[in-house]
């Protein structure tokens, strides 16, 4: 499988980028700023060619961080933003329009009664993903219907922690689990349950992205610790390793694959060799359509 890569970065903050989610005309939603003192987080869009002029700044109004997360392919986003004392809140943005999105099982279920809610990803019918964290730290995934504004609770048996993070056209759902150790990952079809090991050496795997045939790209961290990226490829049931080749190398090394579209294209990003995390966009160059 060949495999082309590119660096996306908004010069912004050219320390720090994520680019996390993909749409099928290659527009791309993420951001830039590590949340750090003086780099908050800042949300964007860029449509190819990727040049500096291309990114659109995408900020929940009042907000002091803001992630961009998911786009589907009517150009509406997904993301959360984060207030003065730190609480998580998910978004869904059309054309400007910001709708605030908000579990009320969340509401003041972290630890110290805060709240911590983010979306992740957005299929063509408005129906978005996420999760909020409970006072112990484990997540709670869900569905929400714009359309009527309804959340369904997505839960896996056996596990404590469930984490959605990606939702395509069909329904099926991507995302992991745990129970206090290894992240397990899985496609939920319904009530079908498609765990997903990962690449040979995996020893805990994060699925982050699905399109619409259930190919699915993620992370997963090896026995030395080092973090790598994964495409799944439904059909064959085969696993494809995605190391930036600017990344740095040995344990430390860390790519991301976080979305990927119908035509082969994968965004995400990498650590480099400066110490900075860099946005990353692969191209499949036989992947089918």
């Amino acid at each position: 499988m060949d495999l082309t890569f590119k660096t996306i970065n908004d010069a912004a903050d050219p320390t720090f980028n994520q680019d996390l989610g993909i749409n099928n005309s290659g527009k791309i939603a993420g951001y830039f700023g590590s949340g750090m003192p003086g780099h908050p987080n800042k949300g964007y869009t860029v449509n190819s060619p990727y040049a500096q002029g291309n990114f659109t700044n995408e900020n929940f109004p009042g907000s002091a961080q803001t992630q961009v997360t998911g786009i589907n392919n009517n150009d509406r986003t997904v993301g959360f933003w984060v207030d003065g004392n730190g609480n998580n809140f998910g978004f869904i943005d059309h054309d400007g329009q910001f709708t605030n999105v908000v579990d009320p099982l969340a509401k003041g279920a972290a630890a110290g009664g805060s709240t911590f809610e983010q979306l992740l990803g957005v299929n063509d019918k408005d129906v978005s993903v996420g999760f909020y964290n409970d006072a112990n730290g484990n997540a709670h995934g869900f569905t929400y219907d714009a359309k009527d504004g309804s959340f369904d609770a997505v839960n896996v048996a056996g596990f404590a922690s469930v984490t959605t993070t990606a939702i395509n056209n069909k329904g099926d759902i991507a995302g992991f689990a745990a129970n206090g150790g290894a992240d397990t990952s899985f496609i939920k079809d319904g009530n079908k349950l498609e765990w997903l090991t990962g690449p040979k050496g995996a020893v805990s795997v994060q699925a982050l992205g699905i399109n619409s045939s259930d190919d699915v790209v993620g992370s997963f961290t090896d026995g030395t610790g080092a973090m790598h990226g994964f495409l799944f490829d439904e059909q064959s049931k085969s696993y494809t390793v995605i190391d930036d080749p600017n990344g740095v190398k040995g344990p430390t090394a860390m790519t991301v694959a976080n979305g990927i579209n119908d035509k082969g294209q994968i965004v995400g990003f990498y650590l480099d060799a400066n110490g900075n995390t860099d946005g990353m966009l692969v191209t499949v160059s036989n992947h089918k359509s």
